[in-house]
């Protein structure tokens, strides 16, 4: 009996292996990691020869259309609980199962991000290091200084499991949280301790903004040039979600105009960013590569449980 073909795609941190102990499954199939992105020809040449898909979050999008080029496949899994870039249905109607695994600390691991990146923001640790590193102490003139959250406004666009641990954090400082989304109440918000008030109320007032929704046809662009506009002049705007709450293409002339004052962000349109991504380079901006929930705990529980489904499904074929 031929040996099951395993294609593992969006390995980025090349932690699988590591985390894991593949050998019982190396030694019943042959797998292949690939550690850089995939797309167009390299994609379908891979997609051609697989029998079995791991899947790194939703890191290779997978549409119908895609997976047509997947003759071969017989098994899908993705890690983590959702995959937003996967076409689940597509996939059930040619009979292919669909497996996933465990989350681990992940909404714990992305409210820190958020912190990270609202405190990195907030005292310009960017700058700091940077001259401490060119052996500088003070900068050479007059500008202005890292700024206290004490006494501000947060405004949580989103008060899911990781919108509330960030609330948590944030009244920990002594911040005055307020919430919005499409379906928030005024008791949701209480329950946590935070107050609901509107959207617009919401980007004028706060000092900080972070976003903690699931895109959806309501919530796409929700942050558009409008909105945008009625940002404090002071105000920090930061995302660990989903880049498309945010229209990115009017992001930077907001920056221009100071409204906000400074963006965070962890999440953007396309994935990997292109090494020319104007924002990489502002420094009224700080960016990271999508790693908010990318951390030990949270890849270990990934590694182990991909290895176990697989195994699994091996078992599985063996006795078919």
């Amino acid at each position: 009996m031929a040996r099951p073909r395993i294609a593992v795609l969006g390995d980025y941190e090349r932690a699988l292996t590591r985390l894991a102990d593949w050998s019982a499954i190396q030694a019943q199939a042959d797998v292949v990691f690939h550690h850089a992105p995939l797309r167009g020809d390299a994609l379908a040449a891979v997609l051609r020869e697989a029998e079995v898909l791991v899947l790194v979050r939703d890191r290779t999008p997978l549409d119908a259309a895609t997976l047509q080029q997947a003759e071969r496949l017989r098994y899908v899994v993705f890690t983590g609980t959702r995959n937003t870039t996967l076409d689940v249905e597509a996939l059930r109607a040619r009979g292919i199962p669909v497996a996933n695994t465990e989350w681990g600390p992940s909404k714990e691991s992305t409210c820190e991000m958020t912190w990270a990146l609202i405190l990195a923001a907030t005292r310009q640790l960017e700058m700091q290091m940077a001259t401490m590193r060119r052996g500088g102490w003070r900068p050479a003139e007059a500008l202005p200084l890292p700024g206290v959250l004490h006494g501000e406004r947060l405004g949580l666009i989103g008060l899911g499991e990781i919108g509330k641990r960030v609330a948590r954090v944030g009244k920990a400082l002594g911040m005055e949280v307020v919430t919005w989304s499409p379906r928030m109440t005024p008791e949701r918000a209480a329950a946590e301790g935070v107050t609901a008030v509107s959207l617009e109320a919401l980007l004028s007032t706060s000092r900080v903004v972070s976003l903690h929704l699931v895109p959806t046809a309501e919530t796409t662009r929700l942050i558009n040039a409008e909105r945008l506009a009625l940002m404090r002049a002071d105000a920090l705007l930061v995302n660990t979600s989903r880049s498309a709450l945010i229209d990115m293409e009017a992001l930077p002339r907001a920056l221009d105009r100071h409204r906000p004052a400074m963006a965070a962000l962890d999440v953007f349109d396309e994935e990997p960013v292109p090494a020319d991504y104007p924002l990489r380079g502002r420094t009224d901006v700080v960016v990271t590569p999508h790693v908010g929930f990318v951390s030990e705990p949270v890849f270990t529980m990934f590694a182990k449980g991909v290895v176990g489904t697989l195994g699994s499904w091996l078992e599985g074929q063996g006795r078919s």
